[in-house]
């Protein structure tokens, strides 16, 4: 053998082992294995002529002179320019091993005019005695420097290295033979640069500065493994460094690969404003290649101050791969997290609200979705069970039945003042319509609660159903139980167009008056049974605008209570002693009057509810009238007729000239005032405006027959008018010279001195 041949078989032995994928057992050895049972052959004839040629081959060949041929033979195989600006180095014994500077490979056609791939230096070294004689591939170092390597996806999605991946694999005839056992000392790559350009995505990514090192690479051998680079992404400028070290093994035939102790940490930028550090861990991976399988095991995540971890069951990546686990996140402040994630977090009335968060559940990652059950969040003193259904399509729906113990919702809203007002006149803690979230959000389920606080009133037994898509929410079935007494609604936000709308169809009934208005007002003034129903809706941004928006009907029935702190039969018998100038009667502390039935029914005009109906049964009278509550400010405006019923038994201290005088009379009343405090007092305009009225018609009645007589009879009968000192024998003509006018009002001062005889 020719020193030109052996050093020819040396660099194509070079190049098909650089060249071809590490799993690719065709090519060199078996080429090598009948090759060798050629030359034992003759092995002992020529061992001398082949010591003397290596010697000569070591001693007089430089294979530098060969780099023209090698770049043509590339250029002729791949269609690329390779040049080799930098020294090639070749040694023999005990090792082969080739040495390779500066070198560079021209990119496909079609593609940009930067290079595909370039490096500083590369070697690398085999040993040829146990490759020959045992099929053993001895390596020593395998090491590179400053390679930089540029790959491109074009607008058509073709590769810039599609080229590379096809050549001669179609004319090569598939061989048997058994492929030679692998030993590496190790593998180190200084300075490397990786770019990947998608022009058909609008994407690209690199990494730089990549170190990477290795130990021993050898069957059923643990190989250290070390990395570290920087890199970047974009669109969403996604980049920092990283830093990843671990311990691999594999079996002889490379099916089974494991890696113990994984531990990828660093710093990313891009997810938040600031630089925010990354820690993975791994306890033990597994991959069977064969059996296209993956056990992940133990994992360990922290990022953003969260602390998450996974036990992940072994699964297939064929095709869909549908991994389970079980996934873990430590306590946290979800306050904190919006804050590191650049959100506002939101004011709350509760200052330590959202500060106290963790999650635990069973994952099913699917086609489609993620399943998450046996899910337990913990949210400051409260606790949520069940299960959720997380879309991974762009159309799906979020899913979920989920379970709360006790939560105070009062605690996550907007803190009140009372105080502050806006300065367009909305209410400073005033809540507006969630339009952006309502819009984009798809979901369907329900929500049981135990007991929760809303308002200030406690809900038990809450059940809440939650169907959103296409800009619109509606919470059905919507029912609880609250202090004695039910609710149930159907409530319907639509967010579709510009200005969302409100609408309700709400229910109450049996709740305990006395506990509701102490829940809302913290009031004490008021104890029953109250029914009601509402059916309203309206448009606007927020709650306010909606209230001043509000139409509709409602209804409501107060049942077997007492007002507290207002007898209204004390009112009437003041009123009264007022009227015949008495002193006013003892009042009987503490004040209160008891109905058996108060109802109202109307219909709501721009948030003004009007009452054409009101009815309130009390034991000893009846009250029937007309009026508005304002539903924005709560006051009140009632005029109402009382009307006293002949039940001495109810009448608590009451002379018989009381009982006569209010069983024959019809009392107006007013109320005013805010509904949670209102005033009730007797009418006074109104009585006498009535009583007035009345009197000048029965006097009317008197003028008419007189005229009459007159018309008939020619007489002038003169009208007599109590105290107005005119004679019965006085002459007609003095008494026809009284004006019409004068004798109105002497009319009126005469029934004004009745009403207060009376």
């Amino acid at each position: 053998m020719s020193q030109t041949g052996l050093a020819g078989f040396a660099i194509l032995y070079f190049g098909n082992l650089t060249y071809r994928g590490s799993d690719d057992r065709r090519p060199v050895v078996t080429i090598m294995a009948r090759l060798i049972k050629v030359l034992l052959v003759i092995l002992a004839g020529v061992v001398g002529i082949v010591i003397i040629a290596a010697v000569s081959l070591f001693l007089f060949f430089d294979p530098n002179d060969f780099r023209d041929r090698i770049s043509v033979a590339v250029k002729e195989q791949t269609g690329r320019d390779l040049v080799i600006t930098g020294d090639l180095s070749l040694s023999l014994f005990p090792w082969l091993a080739v040495e390779m500077g500066r070198t560079e490979l021209g990119n496909a056609q079609g593609f940009s005019g930067e290079q595909f791939l370039s490096f500083e230096q590369a070697s690398l070294s085999v040993r040829l005695m146990p490759l020959i004689f045992q099929q053993q591939m001895t390596v020593g170092t395998a090491s590179l420097d400053g390679l930089v390597v540029n790959l491109e996806v074009n607008n058509t999605g073709v590769t810039n290295w599609d080229d590379l991946t096809t050549a001669d694999e179609a004319t090569e005839e598939q061989e048997t033979g058994d492929a030679a056992a692998i030993d590496v000392a190790n593998i180190s790559v200084r300075n490397a640069n990786v770019s990947y350009t998608d022009r058909q995505a609008g994407s690209a990514y690199t990494i730089s500065n990549l170190e990477f090192d290795t130990g021993r690479i050898a069957a059923n051998t643990p190989i250290d493994i070390a990395a570290e680079f920087d890199f970047d992404s974009s669109p969403g400028e996604l980049g920092g460094h990283l830093a990843i070290r671990g311990t691999a093994s594999m079996n002889d035939g490379m099916s089974l690969v494991n890696v113990a102790g994984l531990n990828v940490n660093g710093v990313l930028n891009g997810i938040v404003p600031e630089p925010t550090e990354f820690n993975f861990d791994s306890r033990a991976i597994a991959l069977d290649i064969d059996a296209e399988s993956v056990n992940l095991g133990e994992l360990d995540l922290m990022i953003l101050g969260l602390s998450m971890s996974a036990n992940v069951a072994p699964f297939s990546y064929a095709n869909s791969p549908q991994p389970k686990a079980e996934l873990r996140v430590a306590e946290f402040s979800l306050k904190e997290l919006m804050k590191v994630l650049d959100i506002e977090a939101p004011v709350t009335a509760d200052p330590n609200a959202l500060q106290r968060v963790s999650f635990s559940a069973n994952a099913a990652i699917g086609e489609t979705a993620i399943a998450l059950n046996s899910l337990t969040l913990a949210l400051d003193e409260s606790s949520m069970t069940g299960s959720l259904l997380i879309p991974m399509t762009t159309d799906g729906a979020l899913q979920f039945d989920l379970g709360v113990d006790t939560i105070t919702l009062d605690a996550y809203m907007a803190p009140t003042d009372d105080s502050v007002v806006a300065a367009d006149g909305e209410d400073a803690g005033d809540i507006e319509i969630p339009v952006d979230l309502i819009r984009t959000l798809n979901a369907k389920g329900s929500f049981k609660i135990q007991r929760a606080y809303l308002s200030g009133i406690e809900f038990d037994s809450l059940e809440l159903g939650v169907n959103a898509s296409a800009g619109r929410l509606r919470l059905h079935p919507l029912a609880a139980n609250f202090y004695d007494g039910k609710y149930s609604g159907d409530v319907r936000i639509d967010a579709s167009g510009n200005l969302p709308s409100v609408s309700a169809n709400e229910k109450i009934s049996g709740v305990n008056l006395a506990a509701l208005a102490t829940a809302m007002f913290d009031q004490q003034n008021i104890s029953g049974t109250i029914n009601g129903g509402f059916v309203l809706g309206g448009a606007g941004q927020s709650l306010s605008a909606i209230r001043r928006d509000l139409d509709g009907t409602m209804s409501i029935e107060l049942v077997d209570g007492a007002w507290e702190g207002t007898d209204v039969w004390y009112q009437l018998r003041k009123a009264r002693a007022t009227y015949r100038q008495e002193s006013p009667p003892e009042e009987v502390l503490p004040a209160r009057t008891a109905f058996s039935n108060v109802r109202a029914t109307g219909i709501v005009t721009n948030g003004i509810f009007e009452n054409k109906d009101f009815l309130a049964e009390l034991p000893f009278l009846q009250l029937t009238g007309a009026g508005m509550v304002d539903l924005n400010s709560t006051e009140v405006n009632y005029a109402m007729q009382v009307r006293v019923l002949d039940r001495p038994e109810f009448m608590s201290g009451a002379t018989a000239a009381e009982l006569s005088d209010f069983t024959k009379t019809v009392v107006p009343l007013k109320i005013t005032g805010l509904l949670s405090a209102p005033s009730v007092r007797p009418d006074i305009e109104g009585i006498f405006r009535s009583k007035v009225e009345e009197a000048i018609e029965e006097k009317k009645e008197d003028l008419k027959k007189d005229l009459l007589n007159r018309l008939v009879g020619g007489t002038k009968t003169p009208i007599p008018v109590e105290g107005d000192g005119v004679a019965e024998d006085a002459p007609a003509e003095e008494a026809e010279e009284v004006p019409e006018e004068s004798l109105e009002d002497k009319l009126k001062k005469d029934l004004l001195k009745k009403i207060f005889e009376r």
